[in-house]
């Protein structure tokens, strides 16, 4: 039977349009790899797109791990309604629930990278009786551990490029091409991604991002949360969180790597994965420790 989404019969690569919202709007999903442990990845921003995390085919499908992409409404291949008041966490926490019933998901895992770690976190405090497992990947617990980490990341600059960006921020010139230039080309390749040159994927995810809800949410600059998830904390409801759970970290993360270590024992069932060598997205450039530990995570549950 139709549901007006998707062609009934016709094989579409895995691809599943699902309703959100009631059915107002609709975000784009796809299915790869078959098995019976499934995995929902949530992609960070808020605004970008799923194309960053395309490293996951090369080692789930390949392990027999069945894995969703999913663009969040606004982003990527799923519907763009311009409307801010659908940029906060609560309306993504109950997009991901829809999307778990529109897939037909049930004792799943939810992968969560960045801020898709942040509503990880979200989702499993309010609907963890559906997962069987939960990754929290490059994302602390909270907004003011995140602003504590911002002295080490403004120490890799150089003397003239901090005093430069101090200036830039205080005067909240963030469209101001130099300030631009100082975090695409000095700070990103230190902290976000250390490969040279980036992989193609993660280039298309910057160039695809839909800055308008990275704005809202997070606010103009990664150095100063302005956005409405500003007073996120959710140290003190961690514990409330009992599934297994696995935290990755990174030396060189925009997120302290102890806090992703302390998540971990904070939670009911959780251990903790830190890559020596990799950033924020350290599935690319800590790979081969990256996907030992996340398979062997999967493989355990």
């Amino acid at each position: 039977m139709s549901d007006g989404l998707n062609p009934v019969g016709i094989k579409v690569a895995g691809i599943k349009m699902v309703p959100v919202m009631g059915g107002r709007y609709k975000v784009w999903t796809k299915r790869m790899g078959e098995g019976p442990l499934k995995v929902l990845l949530l992609h960070g921003g808020p605004g970008f797109t799923h194309q960053y995390l395309e490293a996951m085919e090369s080692f789930l499908p390949q392990a027999g791990i069945e894995m969703y992409y999913y663009d969040q409404l606004g982003c990527g291949n799923s519907d763009k309604p311009d409307d801010p008041a659908l940029w906060t966490r609560e309306r993504y926490r109950e997009e991901v629930e829809e999307v778990r019933v529109g897939l037909g998901l049930e004792d799943f895992v939810l992968y969560g990278q960045s801020w898709g770690g942040m509503l990880s976190i979200e989702y499993a405090l309010k609907y963890q009786r559906h997962l069987k497992g939960l990754v929290i990947s490059n994302m602390t617990a909270g907004i003011q551990a995140y602003l504590g980490r911002l002295d080490y990341l403004k120490g890799l600059l150089g003397p003239e490029s901090r005093e430069r960006l101090e200036i830039l921020d205080a005067a909240r010139d963030y469209d101001n091409p130099e300030y631009e230039r100082i975090m695409m080309e000095e700070l990103y390749p230190q902290v976000i991604c250390r490969t040279k040159p980036w992989p193609e994927p993660v280039t298309r995810a910057f160039r695809d991002a839909n800055l308008a809800i990275y704005h809202e949410m997070q606010g103009k600059s990664e150095f100063v949360v302005t956005g409405n998830f500003k007073d996120w904390e959710s140290w003190d409801r961690l514990h409330e969180i009992t599934v297994k759970t696995l935290t990755i970290g990174a030396a060189h993360d925009t997120m302290d790597p102890e806090d992703l270590k302390r998540m971990a024992t904070m939670v009911a069932n959780g251990t903790s994965l830190i890559c020596p060598n990799g950033s924020h997205l350290a599935m690319w450039d800590d790979q081969a420790v990256y996907f030992e530990g996340l398979l062997k995570f999967l493989k355990g549950l």
